[in-house]
């Protein structure tokens, strides 16, 4: 029994795990308790040293000063500031206003919505919480289907996952050891891909049973003109001349900065498109010279607070000048700034947003110190080798290992929450990955994409509760389940577009701008005297050393 034990622990230290995991035990405190149980057990049985044990006060040390981990109190308190500052109540009535002829309107509003509110937040239930008060009883005051509007509110939250500042992309670079910046930059467009899936499933919707997703009523949209017009193509000329600025500007920014990197010519653009397009709202308001109609003028001071909040973010951070956690620390007291300025800042807001955020960051330290225990134990036990050679020994190369490890995330995603999964899975296949030669920026992107659905999956997705905290009581709960399955499949669809052409997930490589050093060996001629070297030594004796010709290296 005990050489089964010896021979088969990592094994069972896993499945050990799991039981705990299913017995509902707190994960943070079943990792640790399992940790330590079999860092005990094979200290008894001679499988590892209790000097190993020894090394889990530095560890926990390094993850209490790991500067990575402090983007994500930032992000959380920026995103749960803009969401109680009423930021999405804003954007959700604007914008609903602006889509409200379309049929289904509502519904691309709620997507489009949850995608700013992703780029702002980063927050999954702030974001679903935000949209399911504001959006769901005017969805259904206007006779959208029940299915459909809990489950595109429920799906487009859980975009704050996978767009940037996305808190699990922050924890899938730091276990994985790459660059956060990276990470965001390499999610960006399967964020908007998944993005433009959401609202092509409601635009199918639209023509398969228009009665589903109907436009809104005339007399609801309140931001007409007098004559009745609806002020669109204003707003159409406006967005015109703003990228007609920012094209203008590029050009002349790149003649002034040749050196300058693509991604950076196109982020101060961007930038200054923005900045003019608020800028005429704000002359037309201010002299009331009638440029604008209400509806574009209302579009431009609800939009550009929150851009410009993600330009001051992710673009300081996608061109260099800050790294996440100095990112994080300015979208917080831009968060602040803006709720200031809306006059939505209190005292009592701050305090809810601090306390919250603590109990987060408290919730990821207490997990991640868990899998700490864990992980060293069970590479002490040889874990490690162990799944290496399980997923390595699969048939299908880099392909058949891809499906494995997304169908074993998939379904473990039924249990455990993208923390969970993250703390606890990718330090096992991440290195594996690696030696397969498979680039971890890419892997990574690509396992946030997978645990995306662990926020959908009926019964347990954290979504779909938080949904149900708020939605009407005509709305059943097999309501918001049937109606979150058509956006599993698109994320499902998501991780095998990736798979199948992996250039969707791309990260600009910066040159190294070390000049590189070659060196230039001159091998002895062949009629040379070999090295006379002592019996069972590896070092010429002391008569022939001086008389031998050594090799020659010179720096080019």
């Amino acid at each position: 029994m005990i050489e089964f034990l010896i021979a088969n622990m990592a094994p069972i230290m896993f499945a050990t795990l799991v039981l705990f995991l299913l017995s509902g035990f707190p994960v943070a405190f079943s990792l640790a308790a399992n940790g330590l149980f079999f860092g005990f057990l094979g200290i008894q049985f001679g499988l590892i040293k209790p000097e190993l044990l020894q090394a889990l006060p530095n560890r926990i040390f390094g993850i209490m000063s790991n500067d990575t981990l402090l983007a994500i109190p930032f992000f959380t308190f920026m995103g749960l500031i803009l969401e109680r500052s009423g930021m999405a109540e804003d954007l959700l009535d604007t914008i609903g206003q602006l889509f409200g002829p379309l049929r289904g309107g509502v519904a691309y509003a709620v997507v489009f919505v949850g995608a700013l509110l992703a780029a702002t937040t980063g927050v999954v239930a702030a974001s679903v919480i935000s949209m399911g008060l504001i959006s769901l009883p005017v969805m259904l005051r206007y006779g959208y289907d029940k299915k459909v509007a809990s489950g595109v509110i429920a799906a487009s939250g859980t975009l704050a996952q996978i767009i940037p500042p996305s808190l699990v992309l922050i924890v899938m670079a730091d276990q994985l050891g790459r660059s956060v910046g990276d990470m965001y930059q390499a999610a960006f467009t399967p964020g908007l891909v998944l993005t433009v899936m959401y609202a092509g499933y409601i635009l199918i919707v639209s023509i398969v049973k228009p009665h589903w997703v109907p436009a809104l009523p005339p007399e609801a949209r309140n931001l007409r003109q007098p004559n009745g017009d609806s002020g669109v193509r204003s707003l159409l000329a406006l967005i015109a001349i703003s990228i007609g600025g920012s094209f203008a500007y590029a050009k002349y920014y790149a003649i002034g900065h040749p050196d300058a990197p693509a991604d950076e010519i196109g982020i101060y653009s961007a930038g200054v498109g923005i900045a003019g397009a608020f800028i005429l709202a704000l002359i037309n308001r201010k002299l009331k010279i009638g440029l604008l109609s209400r509806m574009a003028e209302q579009v431009v001071f609800v939009l550009i607070p929150p851009l410009a909040l993600i330009f001051l973010v992710l673009g300081t951070i996608f061109i260099g000048i800050a790294t996440p956690t100095e990112g994080g620390g300015m979208g917080a007291f831009g968060a602040m700034l803006l709720a200031m300025l809306n006059r939505r800042l209190s005292l009592d807001l701050t305090r809810q947003a601090m306390a919250s955020t603590s109990r987060l960051s408290c919730f990821v330290i207490f997990i991640l110190i868990g899998s700490t225990v864990f992980s060293l134990v069970f590479r002490g036990v040889n874990g490690d080798l162990w799944v290496e050679h399980l997923l390595t020994s699969l048939p299908g190369g880099n392909t058949g290992f891809l499906i494995v490890v997304n169908i074993m995330f998939f379904v473990l995603a039924f249990f455990l929450d993208f923390f969970e999964l993250a703390f606890i899975l990718v330090p096992l296949v991440g290195p594996v990955a690696d030696k397969m030669g498979i680039d971890l920026i890419w892997f990574g992107v690509l396992l946030g994409v997978n645990m995306q659905t662990s926020f959908m999956h009926p019964p347990f997705g954290f979504a779909l509760f938080y949904l149900r905290s708020v939605a009407p009581k005509e709305v059943k709960t097999s309501d918001i389940y049937w109606g979150a399955i058509p956006f599993v499949v698109a994320q499902i669809v998501m991780v095998a577009l990736i798979i199948g052409f992996p250039s969707i997930v791309s990260v600009d490589k910066k040159a190294d701008m070390k000049e590189d050093v070659k060196l230039h060996i001159d091998i002895p001629a062949d009629n040379a005297e070999p090295l006379n070297l002592p019996p069972g030594s590896d070092k010429p004796d002391d008569q022939n050393q001086d008389d031998t010709p050594a090799p020659k290296f010179t720096q080019q």
